[in-house]
């Protein structure tokens, strides 16, 4: 057998009767080290196309990040200075106060342009009219914004903007750092968002026949709560590798999201905390 064996491996030597043999396929180690073109980038365009298009990879969630937060923070900018100019500009307050007609013609354009830009995926995602639509609604909110203030003693106003900075500040770092995933307790979430509601509606239904300050107290604070639970809930969704995530194609709206949280929160804290002005 031996010569049999010998025969064989000279005439494949001489190339006479060889026959073509394939190749053994890769191990897993080499598969996985450069032994494949589909793991060693062998294929540079198909890599680069998996690079510049995957979600999951970190440098395109950084700079989607980095791009929420730069128009989050013009946004707040914005509504700082409507609530900044509303509150020490006594003509500018008087004249907001006695013309209540712009709240109203301003709170109909929030609600519009907020349900365009969260349920219409076509302008929200189409340049230039998502960042107009973005522009409008953030005008519109801010002067809602301002004018509330406008009824608070500008000393409260000046604390309950100090709190609601430092408590966003804590949100968004313990929802960065925390290993609990926010996203998955939407239920929790739900259950507030109905209890709030009962509250408002109880609210809708006394406020003509007196007020009663414990359910306002109540209602503010439930709403506090609320929107910070939200922020955080917001916040996971745009760092990503939760249960829900934001696409990077969503900055829009992520943007649209955690601003509504923050404005929010501090009317909350201004319903809760804030002393009206009588004058």
């Amino acid at each position: 057998m031996t010569q049999g064996k010998l025969s064989v491996a000279n005439k494949s030597n001489d190339g006479s009767d060889a026959q073509p043999m394939a190749p053994a396929p890769p191990s897993y180690e080499e598969a996985t080290t450069g032994g494949s073109p589909c793991y060693s980038g062998d294929y540079p365009v198909d890599s680069e196309m998996l690079t510049e298009f995957s979600w999951d990879d970190q440098n395109i969630r950084r700079i989607f990040i980095r791009k929420v937060y730069t128009i989050l923070m013009l946004q707040l900018s914005v509504t700082l200075a409507f609530v900044a100019i509303f509150t020490f500009c006594e003509p500018v307050k008087y004249y907001i106060q006695t013309n209540p007609g712009w709240y109203w013609a301003s709170y109909a354009v929030f609600f519009v342009t907020y349900l365009t830009l969260s349920c219409c995926r076509g302008p929200r995602r189409q340049f230039p009219w998502n960042l107009i639509l973005l522009v409008i609604f953030t005008l519109s909110l801010s002067y809602m914004t301002g004018m509330l203030s406008s009824y608070y003693n500008t000393k409260s106003v000046i604390i309950c903007l100090g709190i609601t900075a430092l408590v966003c500040l804590v949100i968004t770092i313990f929802s960065f750092q925390t290993k609990i995933d926010i996203t998955s307790y939407q239920g929790v979430l739900l259950v507030f968002c109905t209890v709030l509601f009962i509250c408002g509606l109880f609210l809708v239904v006394i406020l003509p026949f007196g007020f009663v300050p414990w359910l306002h107290t109540v209602y503010a604070a439930l709403g506090a709560i609320l929107f910070c639970m939200f922020l955080a809930f917001d916040t996971q969704m745009l760092m990503g590798k939760k249960k829900y995530t934001i696409s990077p194609e969503e900055y829009i709206f992520a943007t649209l999201s955690i601003y509504l949280d923050i404005v929010y929160i501090f009317s909350f804290f201004l319903q809760l905390f804030g002393t009206p002005d009588r004058e």
